[in-house]
């Protein structure tokens, strides 16, 4: 059963893809929020336990204590309902290449890396020994239809 939430992104969602801008407009939007409620946040802490709690409240006009929090809440929200919380932070091929149970680089040995560039090469051949064979035949067909 869907929730609100999932009908509310899914329409979101679906409005913003068909507009790219303003979808890249509004990502951005949250990642910036996401990030400053990240940095205020943790500058408020470390006034807090670092310089004492009066220091933490600060003057209340200029710098709230629940800017940073705020901030952080509004871009999270944005990114959850634009679908791109989790791509923006660790991007789409980590996440597939998790899902395929692949492994990191880094976890490869030197025997699979070699193998896959061996895979990759192959599979180059194969592409342009494709090539070739498709110029042949538009060059049979362009020959077979040439007026005698």
């Amino acid at each position: 059963m869907k929730t609100w939430s999932d009908r509310a992104e899914k329409k979101l969602t679906v409005y913003l893809s068909h507009r790219p801008k303003l979808y890249a407009l509004v990502v951005g939007i949250g990642i910036v929020l996401f990030w400053r409620g990240v940095w205020h946040t943790v500058d408020n802490l470390h006034r807090y336990y670092y310089l004492g709690p009066s220091a933490a409240a600060g003057d209340f006009l200029t710098s709230p204590w629940w800017d940073g929090p705020l901030s952080l809440l509004v871009g999270i929200i944005i990114l959850y309902f634009t679908g791109s919380l989790i791509s923006s932070f660790i991007g789409n091929e980590l996440i597939l290449s998790g899902l395929r149970g692949e492994k990191r680089l880094t976890e490869k040995t030197e025997s699979e890396v070699e193998m896959e560039v061996r895979a990759v090469s192959d599979i180059k051949d194969s592409i342009l020994a494709l090539e070739g064979k498709i110029t042949d035949l538009e060059k049979k067909v362009h020959n077979h239809h040439r007026p005698s």
